[in-house]
């Protein structure tokens, strides 16, 4: 076990090293400075600013983070269950969408390609195509808070996408929707993991 454990922590270590040296190698080619890659972000110009869209980024990772831990459980006490692979697939897609909320990859991807959009087009059907897969395991669970959490987003997109030109209201009328979209997503993931993970424990 202890060898194992030992095995992991060198593995992480290695592949960390190995994707900062080719990101250096890539910021020292294409990038004005390689200091750029630590570089702070930026202070905000006053205590609250971006308070809210960071809670949202929160949010946004609890789930990825819930899923890959339970899934890594799961897999251990019963690598039998079909559930495991929904808890596998939902790490994946709320980690690529916590990812892309953090790193802004579909503004970045216009540096190659001049729409967003399209970034945002690839991620909806792969979310359809998730939605598709696990549909019978969806009904099975509280599947109206995920539901809620989809709708809401697509709401904030849809404002954001519009450029209603509101102002401060444009602002709220995409931000609040997309903070409750972000804490019903967390929550439904945390109860269908501990529901998961409750139901192999008392069959034990």
């Amino acid at each position: 076990m202890v060898m194992k454990i030992v095995y992991w922590v060198i593995l992480c270590n290695v592949l960390l090293l190995l994707g900062l040296i080719l990101l250096i190698i890539y910021a020292k080619q294409f990038e004005p400075s390689i200091a750029g890659l630590f570089m702070p972000p930026a202070t905000p110009p006053y205590p609250t600013a971006g308070l809210l869209t960071h809670t949202f980024q929160i949010f946004c990772c609890i789930a990825p983070v819930v899923c890959l831990f339970s899934f890594c459980l799961l897999n251990h006490l019963n690598p039998q269950n079909k559930n495991n692979r929904f808890i596998l697939g939902s790490a994946l897609i709320t980690g690529g969408f916590a990812l892309n909320e953090i790193y802004r990859i579909h503004i970045i991807s216009q540096y190659f390609y001049p729409s967003k959009y399209l970034f945002i087009k690839i991620y909806a059907v792969i979310l359809l195509l998730y939605i598709l897969i696990f549909f019978n395991y969806f009904k099975s669970t509280p599947y109206g808070i995920i539901i809620v959490s989809i709708v809401l987003l697509g709401f904030a997109i849809a404002v954001d996408s519009l450029h209603l030109g509101l102002g401060v209201f444009s602002s709220l009328l995409e931000g609040i929707p997309k903070l409750f979209s972000g804490l019903n997503l967390a929550l439904y993931f945390w109860l269908v993991c501990y529901q998961e993970l409750l139901s192999i424990i008392e069959s034990k």
